[in-house]
């Protein structure tokens, strides 16, 4: 394949150029000699990358495309996109190649093309056109950038692209499991592990892993030899066709997928593995914790994904019951929203221990209500196994108080918030309470019947179009790292100063005072809101509204898109917020601002509910205790 043949996306562009993807879209509509479609579709035309380089040099905006940039669009180029998962599994087999022997690659690459492709180590994968080209870039990368750099590069790629096929664990969730697990020089088994990711994050001393998607399984097991793990990856059903019989690992670790309702159910029904119940047609993810436990030793520890909906439905309740009962259940660890990629949701963490012969069931299980704070799950978890005090946001949980009929492990409403006030604390408390609820609805507007009549409308895609406003989304990946403020979902929700942090690197949305910030799937909780502050930049799962504030009101603008929450795109399960298709009265600024100061009002409404009902919550709760422990006394 010739370089000028290879062909890039209007979100490569945006990469190679350092912008967001609406400032391609803008190009293409005001430039007329910027370049024509050579294929794709109408919704994801594809360009010549050639082309598109000699346009950005032409208008001096033209970055440096990195060798690593330029070898990934090579092999987009080489194949279709559903066999793109073996063409980056073929250049890692290269790589490898390389790191194993680079004196002979550099001899190879000496040798004319034909030469060069009778002396490659492994046949191409049907379906992927590898020429002298491609493997020659391939060759030339690694050995600049690295093999294994080189295979990272391109594999994050590939992951970023296939995201919601993929289902990568975030990086640091990944982490959090490995910590829970004790999985550092350990036997580990995933046995959907993915591209490896848990694997990878284990440090295990023999990592094991089973995967579905042949692909999947073969970058895994790439990815593992670049980290020089010893161990194996392979490719299969792990309910249906268990590449691992008999085999018991210190831990397992897994993010299984979510709401498979074909599972297996009809082949396994007698399955030796379903020792604490038969799990139900919808409740696959009890099938793979059961398959997880058989596969761990006596004693070791099973950490695993699951969504927070199989803490209370109805038909798993007899196996949870179960779990309790047998001391096999140790840890229920709610984490935020979205920090599982199968769902939208706050996905919980189960931390399972295999009975041992001989062993005493344990009286309590350990939860926490960890949302973004994984550190006060490790505090927590840490704490629980060495009988010390827990901190606040963690409780430990007698198991026969679960044991009722609906066996509900959620955490939400079992765990002390770090804001529930101690004895000594009560009466202040109690006075910050009643003096919120006194002001409740001071603020709110004065409302009355009677419309305003029909009034001409237009949606924000024309306002776009209209220069009126513009519409930025964050990177999807940010470094873990960092001093630079992050406003994320959950603060968005609870309207609170940015909490995350990550380091200054190219690519990200600062946030301005009145820019509305909304959520980027409908339904999620967070609500549009209107900044007050610069300095931060934009989270993931987050989409960004600047206007020009002497035509468009902000507060008016975030009250509108609060009104057609309802505007969205169904992606799978989810419903992705698109506000473009939200529509909004046309109406002078002047009367705009008041609508957006009586959307204001609403809102500052809803958040003072929203404080004084956790606030009385924790009072209440503290009342209880601290009277019946004795601690509190009537005057």
């Amino acid at each position: 394949m010739r370089p000028e043949d290879v062909t890039v996306n209007a979100a490569d562009i945006a990469r190679l150029a350092d912008v967001g993807r609406a400032a391609v879209s803008n190009w293409r509509k005001r430039f007329e000699d910027f370049p024509q479609p050579v294929g794709g579709t109408a919704s994801s035309p594809a360009f010549s990358l050639a082309d598109i380089e000699a346009w950005l040099r032409r208008h001096g905006r033209y970055v440096e495309v990195a060798p690593v940039e330029r070898l990934w669009q090579r092999l987009r180029a080489s194949t279709d996109d559903i066999r793109l998962g073996d063409a980056v599994a073929y250049a890692g087999t290269l790589l490898l190649s390389v790191r194993q022997d680079p004196a002979s690659w550099r001899e190879s690459l000496r040798l004319d093309d034909d030469s060069l492709l009778r002396r490659l180590p492994a046949d191409a994968p049907d379906g992927v056109t590898v020429d002298a080209g491609l493997v020659r870039a391939i060759a030339e990368v690694g050995e600049a950038e690295g093999p294994a750099a080189a295979f990272r590069g391109i594999c994050d790629r590939y992951v970023e692209l296939h995201s919601r096929r993929l289902l990568a664990t975030p990086r640091p969730v990944a982490e959090l499991m490995a910590r829970l697990g004790g999985t550092v020089g350990a036997t580990v088994l995933d046995p959907a592990c993915g591209i490896g990711t848990l694997l990878l994050a284990s440090g295990a001393s023999r990592a094991l892993g089973q995967e579905l998607n042949e692909s999947a399984a073969r970058l895994a097991g790439i990815c593992l030899r670049f980290a020089d793990a010893a161990g194996s990856v392979a490719a299969g059903d792990s309910l249906r066709a268990d590449a691992f019989p008999g085999e018991l690992a210190d831990v397992v670790v897994c993010n299984p997928p979510f709401n498979e309702r074909g599972w297996g159910y009809e082949e396994l029904t007698s399955d030796p593995r379903w020792e604490y119940g038969l799990p139900p047609r919808g409740e696959s993810e009890l099938a793979w914790v059961q398959h997880c436990l058989s596969h761990v030793k006596p004693g070791g520890l099973v950490v695993i994904m699951m969504p927070g909906t199989a803490a209370a439905r109805r038909p798993g309740r007899r196996i949870r019951g179960n779990l309790l009962r047998a001391g096999a259940l140790r840890a229920v660890i709610t984490l935020s929203a979205g920090a599982a990629p199968a769902s939208s949701g706050a996905p919980d963490l189960w931390v399972l221990r295999r009975p041992a012969p001989g062993d005493s069931p344990p009286s309590d299980v350990l939860m926490v209500d960890a949302g973004e704070d994984l550190v006060l799950a490790d505090k927590a978890w840490k704490a629980f196994t060495d009988g010390a005090e827990l901190p606040a946001g963690s409780g430990s949980v007698r198991i026969i108080d679960l044991l009722d009929e609906e066996v509900d492990l959620s955490t939400g409403h079992r765990v002390v918030s770090s804001e529930q006030p101690g004895s000594a604390g009560y009466a202040a408390v109690r006075e910050r309470t009643e003096a919120l609820l006194r002001g409740l609805g001071a603020g709110l507007p004065r409302l009355v019947a009677g419309g305003r009549g029909e009034l001409p409308m237009t949606t924000v895609g024309e306002l776009v179009r209209a220069g009126v406003v513009a519409i930025m989304q964050g990177p999807l990946k940010m470094p873990d790292e960092g001093d630079l403020p992050v406003l994320t979902a959950k603060d968005l929700l609870l309207g609170r100063a940015p909490s995350g942090r990550t380091a200054d690197v190219a690519g990200q949305v600062r946030i301005e005072a009145g820019d509305v910030v909304a959520p980027l799937i409908a339904g999620s909780g967070p609500v549009p809101r209107v900044m007050t502050e610069s300095g931060a930049v934009l989270g993931a799962q987050l989409l960004l509204v600047r206007t020009d504030p002497e035509r468009l009101d902000p507060h008016f603008l975030a009250g509108c898109l609060r009104a057609a929450g309802g505007t969205s795109t169904r992606l799978g399960s989810s419903m992705r917020f698109d506000p473009r298709r939200a529509q909004l009265p046309r109406l002078a600024v002047e009367e705009q601002r008041r609508y957006g100061e009586a959307f204001r009002g609403l809102l500052e409404f809803e958040d003072a509910m929203r404080a004084a009902r956790e606030m009385s919550e924790s009072l209440v709760a503290a009342g209880f205790d601290g009277l019946f422990d004795g601690t509190l006394r009537l005057e």
